[in-house]
């Protein structure tokens, strides 16, 4: 047995059946972290599917095998033995760890610095495979949960800039923009984010802020406008009576545009504690409907058309 120092969880669904690892995989047993298979060793289909039949989703490695696991990664990314589907499901899964460390460094430098590293392999895949965007939105968690909602407010908000007509670095920069668009939530008190039910207006009050709290610790730091604009500006809306401006129309930089409809999405259609979640075109009519003057018109038309390409709504 080894103690907790030092490890970093990573979700079994990142790992490839049957195909020697290069570092240890350690699981949790009451607390403890106790060595389950050997670096070079394969973790075989029957023992997946045990764990996953426990309730298991992740196993740990230690901290200083993180570049091995990152290598291990870009190696799966890379191979002809997969398929794009496969690739998707990989590069998502392996990612889920590394956002959650971002949330939890206390080193903002640092996080935003990885987090290029991380949206540039989602970059790179949706320009590599042509049906790259489509196999990423159709593994949403529908689980409203930080992490997760982050990661799909970032892919949603990547593919539906590339339909736009974003591309290379900017679209690197809309993923940050994705993946920190709530950054200013870390001064919200903790019992409000996870607050099971609707916001009293005290507490709603100081939801509110996390907008204004997002640009005063990004702007503390090296990041482009853009990437700021996108948590600025993610709660302006096009009718002009957003927050924390009031910014209407054009006034509002494209990525906090972007933002707007994809975070809005993203929260209709995941399972939250207090209701259930919309379905793809339900949602969608919804926002085209109720609250189409909200929206960018052009950018909600071409949100419809990704998920309608991929079947999501018809």
């Amino acid at each position: 047995m080894t103690d907790n120092s030092d490890f970093i969880r990573i979700r079994i669904g990142s790992l490839i059946p049957n195909q020697a690892t290069t570092f240890d995989l350690f699981v949790s047993i009451a607390d403890r972290k106790v060595l389950y298979l050997h670096a070079g060793e394969a973790l075989g289909m029957e023992k997946i599917q045990n764990l996953e039949s426990k309730g298991a989703d992740s196993f740990y490695i230690k901290s200083e095998d993180r570049q091995a696991f990152k290598d291990y990664i870009h190696e799966k990314l890379n191979s002809d033995q997969l398929d794009a589907k496969q690739k998707a499901f990989i590069l998502k899964e392996s990612s889920f760890h590394l956002v959650e460390e971002l949330f939890e460094k206390p080193d903002i430098d640092e996080a935003l610095k990885e987090s290029k590293e991380i949206i540039q392999d989602f970059v790179s895949f949706v320009d590599e495979e042509p049906e790259g965007v489509a196999h990423l939105i159709g593994l949403s968690s529908h689980d409203f949960y930080t992490y997760n909602h982050s990661l799909d407010v970032s892919i949603y908000g990547i593919g539906l800039a590339k339909i736009i007509g974003f591309s290379g670095e900017e679209l690197v920069e809309m993923g940050r923009g994705g993946i920190f668009h709530d950054i200013g939530k870390r001064k919200v008190d903790p019992a409000i984010i996870c607050k099971k039910g609707p916001l009293d207006d005290t507490e709603w009050a100081q939801m509110q802020k996390h907008p204004q709290w997002g640009l005063e610790i990004l702007s503390e730091h090296d990041v482009s406008d853009a990437v700021i604009a996108a948590c600025f500006e993610h709660h302006e809306n096009f009718m002009g009576n957003g927050y924390p401006q009031g910014l209407d129309g054009e006034d509002i930089h494209p990525f906090g545009r972007i933002i707007a409809i994809v975070d809005c999405y993203d929260a209709m259609t995941t399972k939250r504690s207090y209701n259930e979640p919309m379905q793809p075109l339900e949602a969608m009519e919804f926002m085209k409907s109720k609250l189409s003057g909200k929206f960018d018109p052009d950018f909600l038309n071409a949100m419809y058309s990704i998920l309608f390409q991929l079947g999501k709504v018809s």
